[in-house]
């Protein structure tokens, strides 16, 4: 399950994703915000991260504005990588080297066939296991 959340700057951008998640018959569930209503993004970014924390979904995305404020609030939250994300390569990349869980992106950077994609490709790449992947990880969770 994914667990999704933005705030009104992400709005329009997660309803792109969506339907994307619909058509692809992938469950998820919506943390919020629900409208183009002014909201604190923090609080979405902490819904969505203890969704996984939880154990409620595997992996998460978050929209804002600019991704920037929404991923600094999720990475605030010990057990989470928020990875900020405007291209497939960073997707793939976050995923096979630092497992990221949550995918972090713009809504008024990231037009809405290029974010289709970069979740597909985010959600679709494993983590390598690579021992030295592994390693950096537990030295970032370390602090």
């Amino acid at each position: 399950m994914i667990a999704l959340g933005c705030d009104q700057g992400g709005f329009e951008l997660k309803q792109e994703v969506i339907k994307y998640l619909q058509e692809n018959q992938i469950a998820y569930k919506d943390y919020g915000s629900y409208d183009t209503s002014s909201v604190d993004y923090p609080i979405y970014a902490r819904k969505v991260a203890h969704a996984i924390l939880d154990g409620e979904a595997e992996k998460g995305i978050l929209i804002c504005g600019t991704g920037i404020g929404i991923s600094i609030a999720a990475n605030k939250i010990k057990g989470i990588r928020a990875a900020l994300c405007s291209d497939c390569f960073s997707a793939q990349a976050t995923r096979e080297h630092n497992d990221a869980n949550i995918l972090c992106m713009g809504g008024r950077v990231v037009g809405p066939g290029l974010a289709v994609k970069i979740v597909d490709t985010f959600l679709h790449t494993e983590f390598s296991n690579a021992e030295r992947h592994m390693r950096r990880i537990r030295l970032i969770e370390e602090e």
